[in-house]
């Protein structure tokens, strides 16, 4: 099957040439063009619309295993089919896969999931709120933290994809008291104003457990925790008995020039308070989209359930748009649409 319409020539894909040191600069990427390839047999050409740029990506940057130097890097997509040599994937189809940071994609049908036709939904969601990024928080609060009506939780990092999505999510789920960490008075502001964080802090304003224990004078019962280190500890110290730590990142970690940081220096409290912290990675909780689906869609497709995404307009902008998400500029789920 082909489609009427003839897809570009020319296919761009970003590949990392070097390793970064501390804080990556966009000199370690380069756009390189090639013809776009024809399908073979049992896969598409798909023209991506929309990247995902996350904070794994930095550490994927370090990793020969996850992004190999001077070929296609992954990331999460959506895209439409143009051309098909596979029936199950027709011309037209939108399509969500992991060959992202490119124009254009060969994939098989195992490679991609159908975009979900929720009429009234932004297909923005599905890299955001519906997509992984929803998807760790929602996980995280419920399967791990096991987040239960009116029980209080700190959220770090709280202003970035993960953090907004638990927020809102949270609400859902009946949270007591909100309380959430970010990098600046603007992203405080919009937590509290915008997502409905009943208290929320600069991490940059004194010791995190001290700000951490003004924000939550009571103590908490959860924690969904994506920075680790100061942040760990501060949640270790305001969690009372029995509490739960989600834990989904270190992002504090990432740029790290020498060691990364110690453990809390109260690790042990997690024996004496009878703490429950466990890390965990989305990908083996797939299982869960559907009970996200049944949650969210009816909030979003009402307009009760905003989504918070900073776009950034053109592939040609990936890069930066990725170092700018590094450098805590966008509020929610950093994408960039075509």
């Amino acid at each position: 099957m082909t489609n009427t319409t003839a897809p570009d020539t020319t296919m761009i894909t970003v590949q990392q040439t070097a390793r970064p040191t501390g804080f990556p600069t966009r000199d370690l990427f380069s756009f390189v063009e090639s013809p776009v390839p024809a399908p073979e047999p049992g896969t598409a050409l798909v023209e991506n619309v929309l990247w995902s740029v996350d904070p794994y990506h930095r550490e994927a940057m370090d990793s020969d295993e996850i992004w190999t130097l001077n070929s296609p890097m992954e990331g999460r997509t959506l895209g439409r089919v143009l051309d098909s040599r596979d029936p199950a994937l027709r011309p037209g189809d939108l399509v969500l896969h992991r060959k992202g940071w490119r124009t254009h994609a060969l994939v098989s049908k195992d490679e991609t999931r159908p975009v979900p036709d929720f009429g009234g939904v932004p297909l923005a969601a599905h890299l955001s709120l519906l997509g992984g990024t929803g998807l760790s928080a929602y996980v995280g609060l419920t399967r791990i933290a096991r987040l239960q009506p009116g029980e209080d939780l700190f959220v770090s990092a709280a202003a970035g994809g993960v953090g907004t999505a638990a927020g809102r999510l949270a609400r859902l789920l009946g949270a007591g008291r909100l309380v959430g960490s970010a990098g600046s008075a603007r992203k405080v502001a919009y937590l509290t104003e915008e997502i409905g964080f009943d208290a929320a802090f600069d991490y940059h304003d004194g010791p995190v457990a001290e700000l951490l224990a003004k924000a939550a004078p009571e103590g908490l019962d959860a924690v969904l925790d994506g920075v680790g280190g100061e942040h760990l500890e501060a949640a270790i110290d305001s969690l009372r008995a029995h509490g739960r730590i989600a834990w989904v990142g270190a992002v504090g970690q990432y740029h790290s020039l020498s060691a990364p940081p110690p453990a809390p220096r109260n690790l042990f409290d997690v024996v004496g308070k009878s703490i429950r912290l466990e890390g965990f990675l989305v990908r083996d909780h797939m299982d869960a989209l559907e009970e996200l689906y049944d949650l969210a869609v009816p909030h979003l497709r009402s307009g009760a359930l905003p989504l918070d995404v900073t776009v950034v307009e053109g592939f040609g902008h990936i890069v930066d748009a990725f170092l700018g998400m590094l450098r805590g500029e966008n509020l929610g789920k950093m994408l960039v649409a075509a």
